[in-house]
């Protein structure tokens, strides 16, 4: 019980210094920070601090230190402006001198107050020093568990470092979507396209046209209908498509599986093939295997996806006829065009990582240690080179299965899947506004939780990253 109540006020006490936890813990325990709050203004009357202050501030009046601090402050001023060669008004010159003058003052009563407290064995009290004081009675902490249920949780929060990062990162997502959802919103707003011309076409009167704009909300001023979508965002409900009519919310949760299956597919894909091409790359340097490879790799790069696919469905479709041109949900042959497709330029993109970022740490000492000690040349590149070798690729992978979620709608145009990707370029000429925030913003979501398992990789991989953690 002992160690809890030291810990919650050392938490308490690190989260008053820090500003923005700082205000967060004052709302939501507000009741109980009142009550601390008003016994602790209570108890520093009678703490010997005012008493103190009184009496250096006559002992500093009383040996004319004011006097004597003007004069030395005044002739520091003369000789910084002498260097400096400036000219300055009296008044300018006396207004210096008083905000000098003052600010020394200060200083020198706060450290003369800290240095006589300290002589007597005293210090001033906190409101970190009540609020430990008072928890430290059974009474107070079970009075204000329900008052301060949501503070106690916050500081439990923050004094584990792992949920502390996390909840900082999912508050950071929250401001990113609502960046993404406002800016292409905005985008949308100020795009030339008119969405109800294009739905009701040439024909449509004005009449018509007026109708549609009131029932999907169009005719409403910029801020409002901002508004209404960040809140559909907010609550899960998206609406209606402007095309079809369609639930954009049930639209999404259908199609966005899709995308995603697609994609971490790619991505084991080409994590299993490039990893060891890398590492192999980096043991056996400008060797035959090592250009090879690497050739391969920057070939890989090079490649755009659309003609890649169309010369796969050329090839393994028409000619050969060993594939499906085409996406079916029934047919797991008809995935393997897409993935390969879509995983090539990230093999690539690994393996070449992957032998760099081995190459930098093979010829480290700690390695050459390790090959000392006489471990296994395997155990010596798995457990100490390809290990710390890890940040470069995993931020690598991280940037690139997102930039695959966004642009895969190319490889799901070129085999017809009715993803997420082709979704949003199929709406975005309307414009088709919920649908496409909605896969935008979904998009940015996944994007952003992948940035958070990113970052939880770092800490899991390098023990370096654990403590800086564990000290912010």
């Amino acid at each position: 019980m002992s160690q809890l109540v030291y810990t919650l006020g050392f938490i308490y006490g690190k989260m008053l210094l820090h500003p923005s936890y700082r205000y967060v813990l004052f709302i939501l325990g507000l009741p109980v920070n009142l009550v601390v709050l008003l016994i602790w203004q209570h108890r520093r009357k009678r703490d010997g601090w005012a008493l103190v202050q009184q009496a250096v501030e006559h002992d500093m009046l009383s040996t004319a230190y004011r006097d004597k601090l003007r004069t030395d402050v005044e002739e520091q001023l003369k000789r910084k402006h002498r260097f400096f060669q400036q000219q300055v008004s009296e008044v300018e010159f006396t207004r210096q001198t008083e905000e000098w003058l003052e600010e020394s003052v200060q200083k020198e009563l706060q450290e003369r107050i800290s240095r006589k407290l300290e002589e007597q064995g005293k210090q001033r009290l906190t409101m970190t020093d009540t609020f430990q004081s008072l928890i430290d009675k059974p009474w107070f902490l079970a009075v204000s568990v329900i008052p301060g249920c949501l503070m106690y949780a916050m500081m439990f929060l923050y004094g584990n470092p792992y949920l502390k990062y996390i909840f900082e990162r999912i508050l950071m997502t929250v401001f990113v979507i609502l960046g993404v959802a406002t800016l292409v919103f905005t985008i949308l707003y100020l795009s030339p396209f008119n969405p109800a011309a294009n739905i009701l076409g040439e024909t449509a009167t004005q009449e018509q046209i007026t109708a549609f704009n009131h029932v999907y909300g169009l005719d409403q001023p910029y801020l409002v209908q901002l508004w209404n979508n960040i809140k559909g965002i907010a609550l899960f409900d998206l609406g209606k498509s402007f095309s079809g009519n369609e639930d954009v919310t049930a639209t999404i949760a259908r199609k966005f599986p899709i995308t995603l299956t697609l994609a971490v597919i790619s991505l084991l894909l080409a994590l299993v093939i490039a990893l060891p091409i890398g590492i192999i790359s980096a043991i056996k340097p400008n060797s035959l295997f090592d250009y090879t490879f690497m050739f391969i790799a920057l070939i890989g790069l090079s490649i755009p996806n659309f003609w890649q696919g169309l010369i796969f469905i050329l090839n393994f479709s028409i000619k050969l006829q060993w594939l499906p041109a085409t996406f079916n949900p029934q047919n797991w042959l008809s995935i393997i065009m897409p993935t390969i497709v879509l995983g090539t330029g990230l093999t690539a993109a690994v393996a070449r990582m992957t032998r760099s970022s081995t190459l930098e740490v093979i010829h480290e000492d700690y390695v050459m240690t390790a090959r000392a000690k006489g471990l296994s040349e395997r155990h010596v590149m798995l457990k100490h080179a390809v290990r710390n070798a890890l940040i470069p690729i995993v931020t690598v992978v991280g940037l690139q299965f997102g930039g695959m979620l966004g642009g895969a709608a190319v490889t799901e145009k070129v085999f017809n899947i009715s993803g997420l990707g082709s979704y949003i370029v199929d709406k975005q000429f309307i414009p088709d506004i919920p649908s496409i925030m909605g896969g935008v913003v979904y998009t940015a979501i996944t994007i952003s939780i992948i940035n958070v398992v990113v970052d939880l990789l770092y800490a899991f991989i390098d023990p370096r990253v654990r403590s800086k953690m564990k000290q912010y």
